[in-house]
This record gives C-alpha cells, sequence and structure tokens, in this order.
C-alpha cells in the first residue's frame, strides 16, 4: 500500500487542470467603495484603520463562501419584512443587515442565551414588551422583535447621538458603550478602542450590506432564481385554547411541521390563551375557503 501511494503522488498533474483551476479560483484582496454609509451616516474610510477593519471583514465573509452564501440567499424571504417594521418605526432599513450580522437570519440560540433572528437575551426581550414564557417565545416572532429591536435602537441612538454608536450599542449594551464614550473623551465609533468584538461588529454589519447589495463584485455568482422567495402564507386568528396544536393544523388542511416552521414563536404543542388573541400563520396554498386576515 505505500508502495502504491508513493506512485501515484509522482503521477504529474496535467497542465490544463492546473490552467482550469486557476482560471476558476482567484484568491484577492477586497474591494474597498471610495464611499460608504451606514444608515445615512458616512463611514470615514479615509482613515487607514477604518479601511483595513472594514476590509477584514470583507475578507471573512468573502472566502466563507458557503455561509455568506446562504445569508444571501435567506435575504429574500425576510429582508421585506424586516423593512416594513423599520420603516414604521422610522428606524433607517440599513439595520437589516444587523439582524443578519447577529443571526444570519436563522432562529438561533447562543450559549450566553440569546435567541431569535435579532438575538434578544430574555430580560431585555421582556423590558421591550416581548411576551416570553414556556408556551410563547416571541423573541421568534419576526415582526414583533423586530420592533422591540427598533425600539430599542432609537432609544441607543437618542441617548448616543447617532445610528452608528446605536449599532454598536446592539453588541455593547448601550451603557458599555456610553462608559467607552465618557472615558475616552471621543463620541465617534471608528475612533474608540474597543473589545475585539464590537470593534469589529459594525464593520461585519457594513461587509454584510457590501456583499449583499454588489455580490457579483465580492464574487457571489448568483440569479433571481437562486433566493429563497417568502413562503406564500396567511394568518388565523386564535383567541381560545389550542389543546394541540398537531389537531389545529390538520383542521386547516396543514402539517404540524409547517405550522412550527411558520410560526417559530409557539414553543410547544399546545396553546394556552387567557383574554388573549394570536395571529397564526398558516400555508396561503391551503387557504382557499378560510376565514383568512392578511
Amino acid at each position: 500500500m505505500i508502495g502504491m501511494v508513493a506512485s501515484r503522488s509522482e503521477e504529474p498533474i496535467p497542465e490544463t487542470a492546473v490552467t482550469q483551476q486557476e482560471a476558476e479560483f482567484k484568491v484577492r484582496s477586497a474591494i474597498i467603495p471610495d464611499q460608504l454609509t451606514f444608515a445615512g451616516e458616512p463611514v470615514p474610510l479615509d482613515d487607514w484603520n477604518v479601511r483595513e477593519r472594514l476590509e477584514r471583514e470583507l475578507l471573512i465573509n468573502t472566502y466563507w463562501q458557503s455561509n455568506t452564501l446562504l445569508m444571501i440567499k435567506r435575504t429574500r424571504r425576510y429582508f421585506d419584512r424586516i423593512e416594513k417594521v423599520l420603516n414604521q418605526q422610522n428606524v433607517p432599513t440599513d439595520f437589516k443587515y444587523l439582524a443578519l450580522a447577529e443571526s444570519g437570519l436563522q432562529n438561533t440560540q447562543s450559549p450566553a442565551g440569546a435567541e431569535g433572528m435579532w438575538q434578544f437575551i430574555e430580560s431585555t426581550g421582556e423590558s421591550y414588551g416581548l411576551k416570553i414564557t414556556s408556551e410563547i417565545d416571541q423573541r421568534y416572532d419576526l415582526e414583533k422583535a423586530t420592533a422591540a429591536a427598533a425600539a430599542y435602537l432609537t432609544k441607543c441612538k437618542d441617548d448616543l447621538g447617532n445610528w452608528t454608536n446605536a449599532a454598536a450599542a446592539f453588541n455593547r449594551g448601550r451603557n458599555g458603550l456610553r462608559r467607552d464614550i465618557n472615558k475616552q473623551k471621543d463620541s465617534s465609533f471608528y475612533r474608540l478602542y474597543l473589545n475585539t468584538e464590537t470593534s469589529r461588529y459594525v464593520f461585519r454589519i457594513l461587509a454584510l450590506k457590501l456583499i449583499c447589495e454588489q455580490p457579483a463584485t465580492y464574487g457571489f455568482d448568483i440569479t433571481d432564481a437562486d433566493y429563497y422567495l417568502p413562503v406564500p402564507s396567511y394568518t388565523v386568528k386564535v383567541d381560545t385554547t389550542i389543546h394541540s396544536l398537531v389537531d389545529f393544523a390538520q383542521q386547516h388542511g396543514t402539517t404540524y411541521r409547517d405550522v412550527k416552521l411558520l410560526n417559530p414563536w409557539l414553543r410547544d404543542d399546545h396553546l394556552t390563551l387567557v383574554r388573549d388573541t394570536m395571529y397564526i400563520r398558516l400555508p396561503e396554498l391551503l387557504a382557499e375557503g378560510v376565514d383568512e386576515q392578511h
């Protein structure tokens, strides 16, 4: 076996194969634009440190191809819903890229207990109006969680002076960033000396914005047909206890799986309601003849 391996390793690689591989794959420095804004605020790209920090995140997210491609594909499924709520709350729509940076637009749970696409910890979520019980966790309700995030970001912007600082505070915490600003006597995120995670955080958001807005520029060959589209759905108003979501799904011509996938805020297989009203999302293709509210 040793001799066989050695003989194979000595076989020359055909020149045509090398040429083809070189043509298909190149590792290049990231393209840095001449101008860039976040939430309408200019990014000081004339600062060497700012340019290098941005390039670092562009390189990481460009060459982590599988992860970034999946994130790009998810944007058309969720960005419209996020933008609608941000517009209602008068928060710049660039913050949709913050949700992308936080979770990749997946309902994930961090080791620290942050959950949902916006990655709220339980205490913060509840303080911004999200209901969290053993049966319901509205950190997983995209519209409600986005509204809570918008409220938090607005408070941070009012306290810290601009939207860029508000984005950094989503990672650092409003009080933590305020302490950094006061200690260093400088209110610009880009000039602050911060912990590594927060220092990189806004630049990851900026990198994802650039890649999602110009995927081809950063090497992603993606067509309209490649994106994941929103799942057509409608909502049913519910104001009484559902003892079995399995039975509920079957009564509405769908599956328990689809009910759970379309309503990740439902954390159990039943729903207890006492003087509450909820709206459950169901697949639209099966909605004929059903009393629905869009």
